[in-house]
């Protein structure tokens, strides 16, 4: 009887990994969007922590970027490296959904007040991300 849950929960993680892992594959960014993720990295890190701090957000909004830098600050992937492509793509992909998220709640202009980078860097966030002027 044991073994049954057991084997249930086991196949209930492995399903959700795998739909996670669909997710990423078609959220990832084309071309040349991925060496462009990696030229602001440092500066996309600065912003998320700024903006995290900021206490005009929504809550959910700073809850969700902690949880985010947590996930960045874990030795632990998602998906493993030594899996082509999305293994060094993975942090790339959760930070672009997550700032999508994040400009649709807090708004365009909150993100370009904490960006701590060039107005190139931030075309290439936006041109990441998708983020359009509204």
């Amino acid at each position: 009887m044991g073994w049954d849950i057991l084997i249930g929960v086991a196949a209930a993680v492995l399903a959700c990994w795998a739909a996670l892992v669909a997710a990423l594959v078609v959220l990832r960014p084309k071309g040349s969007l991925l060496t462009e993720a990696l030229r602001v990295l440092p500066d996309l890190l600065r912003l998320l922590r700024r903006l995290a701090a900021d206490p005009a957000l929504p809550r959910g909004v700073r809850i969700r970027l902690g949880l985010l830098l947590a996930y960045l600050a874990m030795p632990i992937d998602l998906i493993p490296d030594f899996i082509p492509v999305l293994g060094y793509a993975d942090d790339a992909i959760i930070v672009t959904a997550v700032l999508r998220g994040v400009v649709r709640r807090a708004g365009l202009a909150a993100v370009r007040r904490h960006w701590p980078g060039t107005d190139d860097g931030f075309a290439a966030l936006r041109r990441l991300t998708g983020i359009r002027d509204d």
